[in-house]
């Protein structure tokens, strides 16, 4: 092991700690991003398609293998004496079960946890996936649709998350004193060099623009979204106006939230949230088709495990690097998407996860949080396909288009109640978008100055940035938008890279804690 002694601060520090040549790096990326789409959409569109082409069909393959082994070695190490090893240098967990669950689950449901939960499903049904080639619209696709939905939101994108890189970063970070950021993972292999030198400085570049990428994108969606919920419900003009108001609103929600740290307003949102969407899916189950929701659970969870190996390995025509079709559109999409978000998300679940076990930290990501996805999607997205068996067109016609969050508000409108609770879903809606902004914004802060408790002008700067970048790109229209969603893809690359050293280091750092010499 080396003798680095990089420690970082427990207290909030100040603006000399800041990483500067990472900031350049990453602010300047962002600015040209936002430039060129101000100055001709049209060459951005066809920069990031050709990215997103090459990206999907020579990156695919691996990010299919990658995911999968992750969650594989993350079981392997459940399994070993060594998981019970209590991490992060605390005897006693910090934040209480139910509330750490909580900032865990939010972070990654807000990236699509509402309006996905309601269109993907619906999606999926009337397009059956090609791996099962169900008859479209009709109750034999109900459950391949919810199957093939797991697929995109279950373990193998929890596992991503942080089940391997958490181990990695609080071992590192909390008992050898490496920073807290990506370039931690790639100790393993390249030692003191991706700690000082320009290797870790790409690493944690590469990893910030995937994050402020993955975040902008559901930011400025958020604006769109809501914006057409407001004129649906209400009658307000869908219009920049009223998507800038909403953006705005959210942007001070999640800044002040990750300004006031961990234990207050990231905490309090989380547990809002929570609570909120527990209340609605308790609703939707009593007051929607009840029994079909759980049936469709079992069968289609059911699909989804015995249809496991096949969903995560398909190529379909593709083979090993051909087109990647319908894969890339979906599967090496949300694989992306969720690569991107891999090593912040896994700096946030090390920060909040001092005092638990590796064991225990695995089973909340790979399996625990999983299942209650599953659940949620059921639930929401499964009410939809029940109304639509019943009644050709009463979601279908609004979801014509991929609309996301006609979709969604179909399907709320035509439960008891419905103008209340689709006003309570954009409110989830919102927050939750929020609790993904403000537990990033703050990871960024970490990872650009090396604290645990970045100084407040960071935080503030990153939540406005996000949110600046989502207006400029909403302001070129959705496509902008689009444009971004499709980046995303292109940021995972380099990302995935970092992950790699994972799939080995956290099971030799589990092996060495179950002898005793770790």
């Amino acid at each position: 092991m080396s003798d680095i002694t990089h420690k970082t601060t427990a207290s909030s520090g100040g603006l000399h700690h800041i990483n500067k040549p990472l900031f350049a790096i990453t602010g300047g990326f962002i600015a040209i991003f936002c430039l060129i789409a101000l100055y001709d959409l049209d060459l951005l569109s066809r920069m990031v398609d050709a990215s997103f082409a090459f990206s999907a069909k020579y990156f695919g393959l691996y990010w299919q293998l990658l995911l999968l082994g992750t969650f594989l070695m993350g079981l392997v190490l459940v399994a070993l004496p060594g998981s019970k090893a209590i991490m992060g240098g605390l005897d006693r967990p910090e934040f209480p079960l139910f509330q750490w669950g909580a900032m865990i689950m939010c972070t990654l449901l807000a990236g699509g946890g509402v309006f996905w939960a309601a269109s993907e499903p619906m999606a999926h049904f009337l397009s059956s996936p090609p791996h099962f080639g169900a008859e479209a619209a009709t109750p034999e696709a109900v459950n391949p649709a919810l199957a093939q939905s797991f697929m995109h939101w279950g373990f193998l994108a929890w596992a991503i998350l942080g089940a391997l890189t958490t181990v990695m970063l609080m071992h590192y970070h909390y008992e050898k004193g490496l920073p807290l950021s990506p370039r931690t993972l790639l100790y393993p292999v390249f030692g003191d060099k991706a700690i000082n030198g320009p290797i870790g400085l790409i690493a944690d570049a590469s990893c910030i623009i995937a994050v402020v990428a993955g975040t902008v994108g559901p930011i400025g969606f958020l604006g769109l979204q809501v914006s057409y919920g407001l004129g649906a419900l209400f009658g307000i003009p869908d219009t920049f106006a009223t998507q800038a108001v909403v953006i705005l609103g959210l942007v001070a929600i999640y800044t002040i939230s990750a300004m006031t740290g961990l234990s207050k307003g990231i905490q309090i949102l989380s547990r809002f949230n929570v609570i909120l969407a527990g209340l609605l899916l308790v609703f939707m189950l009593i007051a929607g088709p009840t029994m079909f929701i759980l049936k469709g659970f079992v069968g289609g969870f059911t699909t989804y495990l015995t249809d496991f190996f096949g969903m995560a390995l398909y190529r379909g025509d593709a083979g090993l690097f051909g087109e990647p079709g319908w894969l890339g559109w979906w599967t090496v999409f949300f694989w992306g998407w969720f690569l991107g978000y891999g090593p912040l998300m896994a700096m946030f679940i090390a920060r909040v996860s001092r005092g638990r076990s590796i064991r225990s930290i695995i089973v909340m990501l790979s399996i625990v949080a999983p299942v209650v996805t599953a659940f949620w999607f059921t639930i929401v997205g499964g009410t939809g396909l029940s109304q639509e068996l019943a009644n050709p067109g009463s979601v279908s016609t609004a979801f014509e288009g991929f609309n996301l969050p006609a979709a969604l508000l179909a399907i709320t409108q035509q439960l008891p109640m419905g103008f209340i609770v689709s006003i309570l879903f954009l409110i989830l809606t919102t927050v939750f978008v929020a609790t993904t902004g403000d537990s990033m914004t703050y990871v960024i802060s970490v990872a650009m100055s090396s604290e645990d408790k970045p100084a407040l002008p960071v935080r503030m700067f990153w939540g406005a940035a996000m949110g600046a970048m989502a207006l400029i790109l909403i302001y070129t229209g959705s496509g902008g938008i689009g444009k971004l969603q499709s980046f995303i893809v292109v940021t995972a690359v380099p990302v995935s890279l970092v992950l790699l050293p994972s799939l080995w280091d956290a099971l030799r750092i589990t092996l060495a804690k179950g002898r005793g010499d770790a």
